[in-house]
């Protein structure tokens, strides 16, 4: 089964490839320093809001959990107002919300974190869309940079947030703040691109595909999207607290965080191209989750070796989340059913991963100790495998409640 050519409207071909390319990247780059900004800052902001571990965690779970709420509304803005559009609307959210954050009060800083956290949940879908309907022939190399992007937003936030705060002289509030410079920078690019789409939503935004909550393999898909999800968050909300509790400073946690990121956008760039090359991703899932897994299981067993072990932990969710979304790309026939199951993967998804950094923070709070946590962790690591492997496989999600093999792969 093959997917029938989508005609993209006069509108969309009038801009280069490579701009619209440029400027998905650069909205991509502002899916993630709104959360992992927050994580170096975190035992400060406890310390300032007197906010136990417990509602620690809800704060760093809130955004993950606006991401599940929220998924299921991106296809129906992309339904009314149409892709471009709907996400100029997410990024002008997203500035608010960095704007609320700077009021010096502890609601304002949860009021914030919901508004990036709506942003960025429609973001999450319909970027994946917006590849599938524009790059349908080049799927892999702008899914790979696409993750790429996410990772190496992810990783500036982490390792950049404290030192400039601290050279800047700017408190927790500034620190987070400043990363809403970086949301005007995609707002002022994406613009054009927004308010020059004159055109209605297409047949590929407006197509309900239907039948999907009925598929086992969109279920498969969204499982696997919702366990490495649990993983990242999880562990960027909590890594850096634990490496600081074993005797590091602030910054140093932070920068062992922003390494992960950093070897991950390797591996977030890579895989998409190698995946899409495949018959079937079920190999390439594994050692995703495999490398995950041993360098969680580092941090566990070997204190001291953090360097080396958050390398290998950013390499595998790195290709975790790479794979998560190329999965999305290659199981979905068009670009209607890409929207579909993006919506259903990550409403599902991330609230199933908005747990884990709540979960971990209460674990910690009755335990006293961070072994037992990171152990359940681990464990997770394979219901991952086994759901990314079935998730691999050479099919597609169709109308129908049964999967239908692919003819070839991707």
């Amino acid at each position: 089964m093959t997917a029938a050519p989508v005609r993209e409207p006069a509108a969309r071909r009038a801009s280069p490839a490579w701009w619209i390319g440029v400027s998905i990247v650069l909205v991509a780059a502002n899916l993630r320093p709104a959360v992992v900004a927050v994580s170096p800052l975190l035992e400060e902001i406890r310390a300032v809001e007197r906010l136990s571990g417990t509602a620690a965690g809800v704060l760093t779970a809130l955004p993950v959990l606006c991401f599940g709420l929220l998924a299921p509304a991106a296809p129906r803005l992309a339904a009314r107002f149409g892709i471009e559009r709907s996400l100029l609307g997410a990024l002008v959210v997203l500035c608010l919300g960095f704007a609320l954050r700077i009021v010096d009060a502890t609601a304002a800083l949860f009021g914030g974190t919901v508004l990036v956290g709506a942003a960025i949940a429609i973001g999450n879908v319909l970027l994946p869309a917006l590849i599938k309907r524009d790059f349908a022939h080049r799927a892999g190399l702008m899914t790979g940079l696409y993750t790429m992007a996410i990772s190496a937003g992810g990783g500036l936030a982490a390792g950049l947030t404290v030192p400039v705060a601290r050279a800047a002289g700017l408190g927790w509030h500034g620190a987070v703040g400043a990363w809403g410079l970086f949301a005007l920078a995609a707002l002022l690019v994406w613009s054009p691109r927004g308010f020059g789409a004159q055109h209605r939503p297409d047949a590929a935004e407006t197509a309900s595909p239907g039948g999907l909550w009925r598929n086992a393999l969109a279920w498969q898909v969204t499982a696997f999207m919702g366990l490495q999800s649990l993983s990242f968050y999880a562990a960027a909300a909590w890594l850096p607290a634990i490496f600081v509790s074993r005797g590091a400073d602030p910054t140093t946690a932070g920068w062992l965080l922003s390494l992960a990121s950093g070897v991950g956008i390797v591996s977030s760039l890579v895989t998409p191209v190698i995946a899409a090359r495949m018959r079937t991703q079920t190999a390439a899932v594994l050692a995703a989750t495999g490398t995950s897994a041993l360098g969680l299981l580092g941090i566990l067993l070997l204190p001291g070796a953090e360097v080396v072990s958050m390398a290998v932990l950013g390499f595998g969710q790195g290709a975790s989340l790479a794979l998560a979304l190329t999965l999305i790309v290659l199981r979905a026939p068009d670009g209607a059913h890409a929207s579909q199951l993006s919506g259903m993967a990550q409403s599902v998804g991330y609230t199933v991963a908005a747990t884990g950094p709540f979960l971990l923070g209460a674990v910690h709070d009755l335990t006293q100790t961070w072994t037992v946590p990171l152990v359940l962790l681990l464990a997770l690591f394979l219901p991952q495998a086994l759901c990314g492997g079935l998730a691999g496989r050479a099919r597609f999600v169709v109308r129908r409640a049964r999967d239908v093999r692919l003819t070839r792969p991707g």
